[in-house]
């Protein structure tokens, strides 16, 4: 974890590709507050693909894997190829489309599953960060 930092996340970069500036450290501390410890990856099709079949039993690269360790303690990947190529399906550019995605990892961190409560709450913080 970055020494000085209350937020308590670690940014990691596995791929060539160059991240878009956001707001995840203050994205974090809105959804899982300041003691939770997360661990934010960047990775690339073949990891996403790995990841996504050894626990999801789906054998093909994924936009987001979100992983609760402990209770205040989690890792979120992000394939960022598959967020920059979905993007537009979407109707967001990719800056956007990776903040909609790091917001609902982390409330899946929180333990919550899709329904019309998580969106409610995923809104209000897509709003605060204009996402």
């Amino acid at each position: 974890m970055k020494k000085g930092h209350s937020e308590k996340i670690q940014i990691i970069n596995k791929t060539k590709g160059k991240l878009p500036r956001l707001p995840f450290e203050s994205m974090k501390q809105e959804v899982l507050r300041k003691n939770y410890e997360l661990s934010l990856i960047f990775i690339g099709n073949a990891l996403s693909q790995k990841l996504n079949k050894t626990w999801r039993k789906k054998d093909k690269p994924t936009n987001i894997l979100s992983f609760p360790l402990e209770k205040n303690k989690g890792e979120i990947f992000i394939n960022l190829n598959l967020v920059k190529k979905q993007a537009p399906r979407y109707q967001r550019n990719f800056p956007n489309f990776l903040g909609f995605l790091f917001i609902h990892g982390l409330f899946h961190l929180k333990g919550m599953d899709h329904s019309s409560k998580i969106e409610k709450r995923e809104m209000r913080i897509r709003n605060m960060f204009r996402i």
